[in-house]
């Protein structure tokens, strides 16, 4: 059995923190359809009314009765007499009868007696009133029909699903305008540091500026939820557990930038235990950067402890914070892994067996379009190589390294 404070390999990590989550309550709210980018649904949403709701074009060309067209070709066309125009917007001025078409444009109402559309390409008008098609159409053909969108009833999204701008258009197209979703979730940010000023705050020699306050917080608004700053504290036991016992009463979630350092990550790990069982679940995992990672529970709330590196934190964030929030949302907590593309690696990259190594690289096209992992090798505390980073590779902890041409999977920014 493994003792409590054992280093865990990142999937044993992930698989404790994510079974340890439970989804938030089923409060909910309703808000207007242009705000509702991003939020969760909390409940099945039900289409009021069928979409379209009269059978249209899909093509510029001629409503017509598809039998009239069947066997018509270049050396034997089918003749129809054409019956006049149908404005967008507008009821067709009458019914198709056998033999007979209307002009029709993209999106325009099917006449009654139509059933497909001919495209304009393949006709010929020999005059104003004849027109000679070329080709003919089966039944449904350059057609919606009504309903077949969406049926009166019909569940358009599922609860707990993120939407999407797709979602959106499919909402508005069965004339829904506010929807309930979960309230959103908030997520506390603690900084911890002596040497720590806030950004507007020009540092003295030893000082430096808070970057994980503002870093995290981003991460977190990308993940769907609120940020909630709770400034910085000194590193002092005191002050941390009543700083956290604050951000419990605002926050779902608790991080604490800082916690995870050399000389303070036990103070952490005392006070999240003070704070209520089960306490500290996980204090260290098998990765580069973010090895002293601490994770806990208070009560139902989870805490990290993560590293003042913003680049640690934000590596850790990805990895382990936005999953979790993912769950609480009542999200699939897979579905917080970043887009991925096949590359090859421009250089050899060193790396220690018994960890997993995440390593920051740029990508570079070449002249055949192969896409290349440039590694960025500059010191894990600079902000700026994640600014330059495109994304990370892992090197998983049975390999020592990659070599230069190898195909590795990276995971963009």
């Amino acid at each position: 059995m493994k003792s409590l404070f054992e280093v865990l390999t990142v999937k044993e990590a992930f698989h404790k923190i994510i079974n340890s989550i439970e989804t938030t309550g089923d409060l909910k709210e309703e808000i207007d359809l242009l705000q509702a980018l991003g939020r969760v649904t909390a409940e099945e949403i039900i289409s009021p009314s069928v979409v379209p709701h009269f059978s249209r074009s899909t093509m510029d060309g001629f409503a017509v009765r598809a039998r009239d067209t069947f066997g018509a070709s270049e050396s034997m066309p089918a003749f129809l007499d054409v019956k006049g125009d149908i404005p967008m917007g507008c009821v067709p001025p009458g019914d198709i009868n056998p033999g007979e078409t209307m002009t029709i444009a993209t999106g325009g109402m099917l006449p009654p007696g139509a059933d497909s559309v001919l495209m304009v390409e393949h006709t010929e008008k020999l005059d104003e009133k004849m027109l000679a098609a070329y080709k003919p159409v089966a039944p449904g053909e350059n057609v919606i029909l009504r309903g077949e969108d969406l049926k009166e009833g019909e569940i358009i999204l599922k609860k707990n699903h993120r939407i999407r701008p797709q979602d959106v258009g499919a909402l508005a197209a069965a004339g829904i305008t506010g929807i309930n979703v979960f309230p959103r979730l908030k997520v506390a940010v603690i900084s911890t540091g002596d040497e720590l000023v806030p950004p507007d705050q020009k540092p003295q020699p030893g000082q430096v500026r808070d970057i994980n306050s503002c870093a995290l917080g981003a991460a977190i608004q990308s993940a769907g939820a609120l940020p909630v700053l709770c400034g910085i504290i000194k590193d002092e036991a005191s002050l941390l557990k009543k700083a956290l016992e604050k951000a419990m009463e605002e926050a779902s979630l608790v991080l604490i930038s800082g916690g995870s350092s050399v000389g303070t990550r036990d103070v952490t790990a005392k006070v999240i235990d003070e704070l209520g069982g089960p306490g500290v679940l996980i204090h260290g995992i098998s990765i580069r950067p973010g090895k002293p990672t601490i994770f806990g529970m208070a009560g139902e709330t989870p805490i990290f402890g993560l590293s003042g590196n913003p680049v640690s934190a934000l590596v850790t964030f990805d990895l382990f914070v936005a999953p979790v929030i993912y769950k609480q949302r009542g999200l699939n907590p897979e579905e917080a892994v970043q887009a991925k593309i096949q590359a090859r690696v421009k250089r050899n990259i060193p790396s220690a067996q018994g960890r997993e190594d995440y390593i920051r690289v740029m990508l570079q096209e070449d002249e055949t379009g192969e896409t290349w992992a440039v590694p960025i090798f500059g010191k894990s505390g600079l902000i700026t190589t994640l600014v330059e980073a495109r994304g990370v590779v892992l090197i998983p902890q049975n390999k020592e390294g990659l070599e230069k041409g190898e195909r590795v999977e990276v995971v963009l920014y």
